[in-house]
């Protein structure tokens, strides 16, 4: 089956208004910028996301984020996003920050179908008990806060419930990719782009190199196109529009 959309407007024109994204990347390394700006302009919004971070202001998923198109983010870590925590603090926007390893694990599990999983990361902390603030009020005090998990001990150890996450859609970015959706990722960008894809019931790859069916070495392929539904090809200039979180030069 050829994947294969014309342009990335086109794969991203049916997400609709409170739509559930997992979105791929690392900081920027990786992330489908294309895609996202995209979708900044298609206009969707109450959009709800299930990334490691959400970019920074005015690059990556803060672009989403300073149009107020974003509801609610599950991620790792609020990063160097001042406008993720304005509005988290804020009250604006819903916050579930979730261990890294816990989140990507979550993504995995819904991806192979698994509903949910124990770990001991969190175990004797509110990600466990309860209690963290997903939501803040107007005056700063909580309006909502995390529920408390199922807990239980195998071998004398504690261990807490976590749900595997679906979501609806998945952007992310390859380095290079066939028709048939088979991707390779390179180096960080392979950390939650293969994840959130495995994670979305329409997964959408924006990739550097589009190759012909057969032209990958099956060894090298690391996320097979039976979990990718549409492949953007992106041009050199989006290709090599990659941004730096830090640039750090020599004096």
């Amino acid at each position: 089956m050829d994947k294969v959309s014309p342009s990335a407007a086109t794969a991203v024109a049916d997400i609709p208004d409170g739509a559930s994204l997992a979105v791929g990347g690392f900081g920027l390394s990786g992330i489908p910028s294309t895609l996202i700006r995209a979708l900044h302009e298609q206009g969707a919004s109450g959009l709800r996301v299930v990334s490691n971070n959400c970019g920074v202001d005015g690059a990556g998923l803060g672009l989403l984020l300073s149009a107020g198109r974003i509801a609610r983010v599950t991620g790792s870590y609020v990063g160097e996003n001042k406008e993720f925590a304005r509005q988290y603090l804020g009250g604006e926007l819903e916050v579930e920050l979730v261990p890294q390893g816990t989140l990507a694990e979550r993504l995995r599990a819904g991806g192979c179908g698994i509903p949910a999983f124990y770990t001991p990361a969190g175990v004797g902390t509110q990600v466990a008990d309860g209690g963290l603030p997903w939501r803040y009020a107007g005056d700063g005090s909580v309006a909502l806060a995390s529920p408390p998990k199922e807990q239980r001990a195998f071998d004398g150890r504690e261990f807490v419930l976590e749900r595997g996450i679906t979501t609806d859609y998945a952007l992310i970015r390859a380095a290079r990719g066939d028709r048939h959706g088979n991707l390779v990722f390179h180096r960080a960008a392979r950390n939650f782009n293969p994840l959130a894809a495995m994670a979305g019931r329409i997964a959408i790859a924006e990739v550097e190199e589009l190759v012909g069916p057969g032209e990958l070495d099956p060894d090298e392929v690391h996320l097979p196109g039976v979990f990718v539904r549409r492949v953007v090809a992106l041009t050199p200039a989006q290709a090599a529009d990659k941004a730096i979180e830090k640039r750090t030069v020599r004096p």
